[in-house]
């Protein structure tokens, strides 16, 4: 989605009364060291994997749309104004992958 908080106001409308939400994304370690060395190693491995690719764009995009998404506190927020309700994350690998779960009220 090009407007992650525009795409979640559309789940909520079409979604039923009582009906689940979850995200499963990359998001941002929570320990300081082990975030820097993934910064810093893993994305720039993926850039370089990049290179040797048939299509370089879609490792470029896809290291650049990691740095730039939501930490898992932003994207919990952007999911409650997106009218989501008991919004709720679970950090997988440290917080290199978070996933995601919100209701959408009952009334």
């Amino acid at each position: 989605m090009q407007d992650t908080a525009a795409g979640l106001r559309e789940m909520a409308r079409v979604v039923r009364p009582g009906g689940r939400l979850v995200v499963c994304e990359f998001s941002t370690p929570t320990n300081g060291a082990f975030r820097a060395l993934y910064e810093n190693v893993a994305l720039q491995a993926i850039q370089v994997v990049a290179r040797g690719s048939s299509n370089p764009e879609a490792y470029e995009y896809l290291a650049e749309s990691i740095k730039k998404w939501p930490t898992q506190e932003e994207l919990a927020q952007v999911v409650r104004d997106a009218g989501w309700g008991d919004v709720a994350w679970t950090n997988l690998t440290g917080g290199i992958v978070a996933l995601h779960t919100a209701t959408r009220p009952l009334g």
